[in-house]
């Protein structure tokens, strides 16, 4: 998703209340039709959330992957336990706006990280719906497709970072983008978001909670610096990410 990038303060409303540990969603065929012959829209674990009728929250990280780390996981899975999110989806940015300055490492090496990444936790899935979309890489693009996909007992989560959110006014067609979802943005220990920008949260048509996580002083420009200068990304992110960021060379110089 294109303009952002990725916690207890107050919030613009009340936080959700918490639900029994989520697992991954499992496909549900419809009636006259094979959920398994169809090509999912969001992702074959997910395509099906909610089609029972039963209320679900649905947990959206968007970003460019590039690569996924530890701060990226250990985030979704702090939003996910305090919001008792039935599930979480990555979708890794296609063409995103905000990075035409810089190369971007081939969506579909992106994609296969962020499925090594999440493949041990049931409750994570990944999407290749803004990959597969094309053209620029918009959020209120992808929040319209994920809503006109899922039923109205499945709430949209997107969790964001605070230092994002605040610029959130600035969004492709953001009036929109606030119709379309719930937002946790989430800030790191001591953050504090001023007066000015509480209020503009508090009148503005946006829904946005706030929700201190663990710091985790990790980014993906640092793993790529890392990797170039030949340093060890041991332990920034997950063991199968890093193998295959080795495996196919990406992020040296010489590439």
């Amino acid at each position: 998703m294109g303009e952002e990038t990725l916690a207890s303060e107050s919030s613009a409303r009340a936080p959700l209340p918490g639900r029994a540990t989520p697992c991954r969603a499992q496909a549900v065929s419809l009636p006259g039709e094979v959920a398994s012959r169809r090509a999912p829209v969001v992702s074959e674990g997910l395509d099906n959330l909610g089609a029972d009728g039963a209320p679900a929250r649905l947990g959206i990280m968007g970003g460019t992957f590039d690569p996924i780390h530890i701060g990226h996981l250990a985030c979704a899975e702090q939003v996910r336990e305090a919001y008792g999110l039935d599930a979480v989806v990555f979708i890794p940015a296609g063409s995103p706006v905000f990075k035409r300055d810089r190369d971007v490492t081939p969506a579909d090496e992106r994609l296969a990280m962020c499925r090594l990444a999440t493949e041990s936790n049931p409750a994570f899935d990944v999407s290749a719906m803004e990959i597969k979309r094309g053209g620029d890489t918009y959020t209120v693009d992808t929040l319209r497709e994920l809503r006109a996909h899922y039923p109205d007992n499945v709430e949209l989560v997107f969790i964001t970072g605070a230092d994002a959110v605040a610029k959130i006014f600035r969004w492709h067609e953001s009036e929109a983008v606030a119709g379309l979802a719930r937002f946790v943005a989430v800030t790191r220990p001591g953050y504090t978001l001023d007066d000015e920008m509480r209020a503009t949260f508090e009148k503005s048509s946006f829904t946005v909670d706030f929700l201190e996580v663990t710091g985790l002083s990790v980014s993906s420009s640092d793993l790529r610096r890392r990797v170039s200068e030949g340093k060890s990304i041991r332990y920034l992110t997950m063991s199968r990410v890093r193998d295959y960021i080795c495996e196919h060379g990406l992020y040296r110089k010489e590439r």
